[in-house]
């Protein structure tokens, strides 16, 4: 039975990838992440189902020991906006550090390994086209701390190790309170997004395509039915989920520096995986039915303030 290492084991594609991994029923798994009483909670339910561990990645000692038994590392551990744009060096110590201690084990004890990463779009910047593709120039500004730490982590993994996969994740409709979900983007630029669900499914359905997939780097977009203009989006969310605290700082006071765009690569790695089977739709319903007699004033608040943006068409 292969064994599979998930590290940020309790984040919201993490644990979606731990349920998805279990339904393959083919894989001995180990998910990993920092010991709090969020990451407890969230991997309480896989305890007598998977290896639970929890552990600093930032040591080399604790990263040698699992990379030498496990054929397979599903890396999603970093930290995320706006926390990663705070200090550089949040993202030095987080991302790369942890990435290099995993690099370096698989190198020296275990090169067969195969690494797939969670990188970002982000490293896209700013350009003059609507449309990219995986081989689109990266263009990071450099006061981005995220997107240049993501950058350099891709750029350590090609060339140190010869067995990875790199998924650049857009941005992820997941729960709003979780970190990450980004809400300084810019209003009227088109978009394409992934739910938590399907961006989970495509980590596991990778396994079975890794001969296909290793050394590539995809951008992996929900498609069409994922495609949405940013404004829209944000309205939605207040209809559905209501007026936050995270909307306000996203809003009015962090720097407008997420680039959305439209994933033209996006159905290649589609029809490899087919890992699909979720919408901007579908999310906003199950949105809708979680907070249902929930957040009551907030989403009051968070109705007033759609209605006075309008809503296009």
């Amino acid at each position: 039975m292969k064994k599979v290492l998930v590290t940020g084991a309790a984040g919201a594609i993490g644990s979606l990838v731990i349920k998805y991994l279990l339904s393959e029923g083919k894989y001995e798994i180990t998910g990993v992440d920092l010991p709090n009483s969020n990451s407890t909670k969230r991997l309480r339910r896989y305890n007598r189902r998977i290896n639970v561990l929890y552990a600093d990645l930032t040591d080399p000692i604790i990263v040698d020991a699992l990379v030498k038994d496990h054929d397979y590392i599903i890396h999603l551990a970093g930290v995320m906006p706006p926390f990663a744009d705070l200090k550089e060096d949040l993202g030095e110590l987080i991302d790369y550090k942890v990435t290099e201690n995993l690099v370096r084990a698989i190198d020296f004890y275990n090169p067969s390994c195969t690494l797939i990463y969670a990188s970002s779009t982000v490293v896209y910047g700013k350009t003059k086209s609507r449309k990219v593709t995986a081989k689109t120039k990266v263009n990071v500004n450099e006061e981005d701390y995220y997107a240049k730490w993501k950058k350099e982590v891709e750029k350590l993994i090609k060339k140190k190790i010869k067995n990875y996969i790199i998924f650049r994740l857009p941005l992820v409709l997941t729960d709003p309170r979780l970190p990450g979900f980004v809400y300084n983007g810019i209003n009227d630029e088109l978009i394409e997004v992934v739910s938590d669900q399907d961006a989970a499914y495509a980590f596991v359905k990778a396994l079975d395509k890794i001969k296909t997939l290793n050394k590539n780097t995809y951008n992996v977009g929900g498609g069409e039915n994922c495609q949405i203009l940013y404004s829209d989006l944000l309205t939605d969310i207040l209809k559905y989920y209501g007026f936050s605290f995270k909307y306000l700082v996203g809003r009015l006071l962090l720097n407008k520096n997420y680039y959305g765009y439209v994933y033209e690569d996006s159905d290649e790695l589609e029809y490899i995986l087919n890992f699909r089977n979720d919408s901007v739709a579908s999310y906003m319903m199950r949105l809708k039915r979680r907070t249902n007699n929930k957040r009551v004033v907030a989403r009051f608040i968070g109705n007033l303030i759609a209605k006075f943006k309008g809503k296009r068409k």
